[in-house]
């Protein structure tokens, strides 16, 4: 346990250090006296604020979160609040300061009040608010603040971090089908084609197409006794229905599209689009397939329709800014066992204390028990060993986030899209009648494209969004505050290159049939 010296306790200090340097200096005992007594003061109040945090450590001092779900489900961009209480079991009265949630970076957390005064034996609310600025499974680790001891009322000399580990899962959805697959829905289920193309068709079903005269085989329920009536003749009702499109939504993953703010990146935008697609022809009664890619694929939901497909694949796309993976993530398996260790320390009844820093065998199966308090159940990750997966696991149960690889794998993913869309053209169950792609284009000698004249000969209907990019980072400043020209002929340099691509890019596409367009940038919150 460690104490630290508030800034009163700091200048106290100071004075009497100066009082007892002066008295020597004087030669005046009684001054040195009355310095040496005011460090002694020091010492002596670091003494009781330990012994006080001690015993109230000892009674039981805990927090625990008011919501007894383990994950909350919210949208990007929304704010969500909850409560968290502070329980002071001991007969000491204690004050808290900074009080703050240990979040993920890719969640805003506050909490309100920051300063609490915790009575003896007492309960204490406070409010926590998490802002979720981009899709995925993120995790609230606990809360910490510095508690201080408050004798007669006043301010103490120290204050001692205190950290309560209570792990709390937030998954983020995108904004569309979060309102989807929070939404009650019921009544009764209605028949869809496997294939085809959203037009009305003759057949069974509750729209009116045309009435005409009755011909030999019509059945008498279809007969109109009104209108023959009026007509003096045999007239039938022919009805339509709708055959409904099969959707295919292909997300180009890559871990240099998460480049930028969070919220802001291209693969932001684009896992926003997709969700739009997909709650909008869930809607309609389409049956609507995902395939989310990077150098392997990594997720594939055949073509269904419903609700329960809709947090299918609204679970899918907050997997997809997952960097755990082996072939994603920055980090090797040393510095994964770092976090590993760090997060499960406070965890852990004996501390890892008994286990050696250099035996990762004894982390990961260590790590193995203690998955069983984290708020996430996330697939196996990719690893070369067991031992590796394991801790990857503890990582992405607990919703800690990790850098994303260096290396971009924009050709690997590519090569991964061309194998999915042969699949999806060779995929005679569900015949696709409309493709969305969401990836920068292909090259001009990709196979890709080959695979895009064969979609197009089967006249389906193939969109291809091109992610979006804009001029963001800030040019550099001379000493007058004047950008540099040099940073100014590179930017621009860099800007025309973009765009002349991106131009013969749309050109490539329109070619082959593909209709091109530019993901919108949404703004979420």
């Amino acid at each position: 346990m460690r104490l630290h010296p508030t800034r009163a306790t700091f200048h106290v200090a100071l004075a009497g250090a100066a009082v007892a340097s002066m008295g020597v200096a004087l030669r005046l005992g009684a001054v040195v006296a009355f310095g040496g007594a005011m460090i002694l003061a020091v010492a002596v109040g670091r003494a009781f604020a330990l012994a006080a945090v001690t015993r109230l450590r000892a009674a039981g001092f805990e927090m625990v979160w008011s919501t007894t779900k383990r994950v909350l489900r919210v949208a990007r961009g929304e704010t969500v609040t909850f409560g968290a209480e502070l329980r002071n079991r001991s007969s000491d009265e204690m004050r808290g300061i900074s009080v703050r949630a240990i979040a993920s970076s890719m969640l805003d957390a506050t909490v309100e009040p920051e300063t609490v005064d915790l009575l003896p034996n007492s309960r204490l609310e406070v409010k926590v608010s998490i802002h979720a600025k981009r899709v995925g499974r993120w995790g609230v680790h606990g809360m910490a603040l510095e508690v201080r001891g408050t004798p007669a009322g006043g301010e103490a000399l120290y204050e001692v971090p205190l950290m309560f580990a209570n792990p709390f899962g937030i998954e983020v959805f995108p904004r569309s089908l979060h309102a989807l697959v929070t939404s009650p829905r019921g009544g009764r289920s209605r028949r869809a084609a496997e294939a085809g193309r959203a037009a009305p068709a003759l057949g069974e079903g509750d729209e009116i197409r045309e009435l005409r005269d009755h011909v030999p085989g019509d059945p008498f329920k279809r007969i109109a006794w009104k209108a023959s009536a009026r007509r003096g003749r045999l007239i039938v009702r022919d009805m339509e229905r709708e055959e409904r499109d099969v959707v295919w939504l292909v997300l180009d993953a890559s871990v240099e599209l998460w480049a930028g703010p969070e919220g802001r990146a291209p693969l932001d935008d684009m896992v926003d689009e997709v969700a739009a697609l997909a709650a909008r022809h869930l809607a309609r009664g389409d049956r609507v397939g995902l395939a989310v890619l990077a150098s392997r694929p990594r997720t594939w939901l055949s073509p269904a329709s419903g609700a329960p497909h809709a947090v299918k694949i609204a679970a899918a796309l907050a997997s997809a800014a997952s960097m755990i993976d082996v072939d994603r993530c920055e980090l090797d398996e040393w510095e994964i066992a770092q976090r590993v260790s760090e997060h499960a320390r406070p965890l852990d009844p004996r501390g890892l204390q008994d286990i050696p820093k250099s035996n990762l065998d004894l982390l990961a199966a260590r790590a193995q028990a203690l998955r069983a308090r984290a708020p996430f159940a996330p697939r196996i990750p990719h690893a070369p060993t067991t031992r590796e997966q394991q801790l990857r696991h503890y990582i992405a149960a607990f919703g800690i986030e990790v850098p994303p690889r260096v290396e971009g794998e924009r050709e690997k993913t590519h090569a991964t899209m061309a194998g999915a869309l042969d699949m999806i053209f060779n995929d005679k169950k569900a015949r696709a009648s409309v493709l969305y792609v969401f990836s920068p284009a292909p090259a001009p000698t990709s196979e890709i494209l080959t695979v895009l004249r064969r979609l197009r000969a089967r006249r389906v209907d193939v969109r291809w969004s091109l992610p979006p990019f804009e001029r963001a980072v800030p040019a550099p400043v001379d000493r007058e505050g004047i950008p540099t020209r040099l940073h100014e002929v590179v930017e621009e340099a860099v800007w025309l290159r973009a765009i002349a691509a991106r131009a013969r890019a749309e050109k490539i596409l329109r070619r082959l049939g593909v209709r091109p367009r530019v993901t919108e940038r949404r703004i979420a919150g």
